[in-house]
């Protein structure tokens, strides 16, 4: 089949958008939010963890490694038997995981309670993504691209967030204080019971109404693995790129510029404060203009910023770092979009597999970059990762699309 078959997304002439159902697409990123600062609190707290158990960059990395691993794994399952059978208090059973799994680390004594309690809190991810995706998707009203945007945005922050607040509480006074974020986590609970209500009443609504059309062409199974298969490559080099950030950039900015903790936290923040930022851009831009225009830019645009990065000073590496976090972040939520406008009909599964990629990758590249760090340099790491975006040519070969429009 040509690659420039379309993709023609549902738009008002074929369905009636409802509206957006604010109050819930709110209470999703909010909690979404919560439950990425928890997650935040892993990687933000590495130069802690490794001054008191004397772990090395290998160590590090498989701590991200379990706690992704895990997250990675069962969100695909999670989101397949959702598809099926929707658990709208599953969100609540999951935040329970992760707070189970952050009082686990806070108490933790030796490295392997450390993994088992990284674990933990990636069992409760796999449960949070792909449901509270869904919620959003259904709390959209047609503009799906809008609100995993809004969606994406509550986690980016989150993300963004734990490393602030990490400097700031958990450095000065120690592994014990993880556990004052318990109430981050009940927070969080409390919000997705009600979220839950609310999920369990429009499934009733849903239910009872005759399905109508989905909008979306169809095409072969053999032309829809192909494009999901590029998708996935597209997460796999924003994601492997995103992990040599997330994981080791206060450890560069401690070693190349000497920087104390807290200033290489701070920069930390103002990198990932950027990619919430273009987070918020992607899913309405490629709502108006098409995902595959979004992809483009997003992945294939970053390059040249990578490659500069390693070898600049310390005001350009904060300019540089600002500039690929906006750029970077917009992709993601044009590429789950993309994705479910793929294989109608199964946003749970979709969601936890490119979920689970996101995780998956973000793991898996820690451990393998935490490695070549130790054998080389961190510097090293930077100047292999700044090549990854390259990956973003592929994007040619997705078919083609009609981008839905709005008044």
């Amino acid at each position: 089949m040509d690659t420039k078959s379309t993709i023609a997304p549902a738009t008002p002439a074929m369905t009636r958008p409802e509206r957006v159902a604010v109050p819930i697409l709110a209470a999703i990123s909010v909690s979404h939010l919560l439950n990425d600062l928890i997650q935040s609190l892993i990687p933000a707290i590495y130069p802690v963890l490794k001054d008191a158990f004397h772990l090395d960059f290998g160590q590090i990395g498989l701590i991200t490694f379990t706690f992704q691993l895990t997250a990675s794994l069962l969100q695909p399952l999670v989101g397949h038997f959702t598809d099926m059978k929707p658990q709208p208090f599953s969100l609540v059973i999951g935040m329970g995981f992760t707070l189970v799994g952050l009082l686990t680390l806070s108490m933790a004594g030796s490295y392997g309670v450390l993994l088992i309690a990284a674990g933990l809190v990636g069992m409760g991810s796999s449960v949070f993504h792909p449901e509270s995706s869904r919620v959003a998707r259904m709390a959209s009203g047609g503009r799906h691209g809008m609100a995993q945007s809004v969606f994406q945005v509550g986690g980016n922050t989150g993300t963004a967030l734990g490393p602030l607040l990490a400097a700031f509480i958990v450095v000065p006074r120690g592994q014990g204080s993880i556990a004052w974020f318990s109430a981050v986590a009940l927070l969080a609970m409390a919000i997705l019971f009600w979220v839950g209500r609310w999920y369990g009443e429009r499934l009733a609504t849903l239910r009872a109404k005759p399905r109508g059309p989905s909008g979306a062409a169809k095409h072969s199974r053999a032309r829809v693995f192909w494009a999901v298969t590029i998708l996935m490559l597209l997460v796999f080099s924003k994601n492997f790129y995103l992990a040599s950030i997330s994981s080791y950039f206060t450890f560069y900015l401690i070693g190349k510029f000497q920087l104390s903790v807290q200033d290489a936290q701070v920069h930390l923040f103002v990198f990932l404060a950027a990619v919430a930022a273009g987070t918020v851009l992607g899913g309405p831009i490629g709502d108006r203009i098409g995902r595959k225009y979004v992809i483009w830019i997003s992945i294939l645009g970053v390059l040249p910023f990578t490659l500069a990065l390693p070898y600049a000073n310390l005001f350009w590496t904060g300019v540089l770092s600002v500039l690929i976090g906006l750029i970077l972040a917009s992709a993601f939520s044009a590429i789950l979009v993309f994705a479910t406008e793929l294989v109608p009909g199964r946003v749970g599964m979709i969601a936890g597999l490119f979920y689970g990629l996101s995780f998956g990758m973000g793991g898996l590249g820690a451990a393998v970059l935490g490695h070549v760090a130790d054998l080389t340099s961190i510097e090293t790491v930077y100047q292999i990762c700044s090549f990854l975006p390259a990956i973003g040519l592929l994007t040619y070969f997705l078919p083609h699309e009609r981008p839905a429009r709005y008044a």
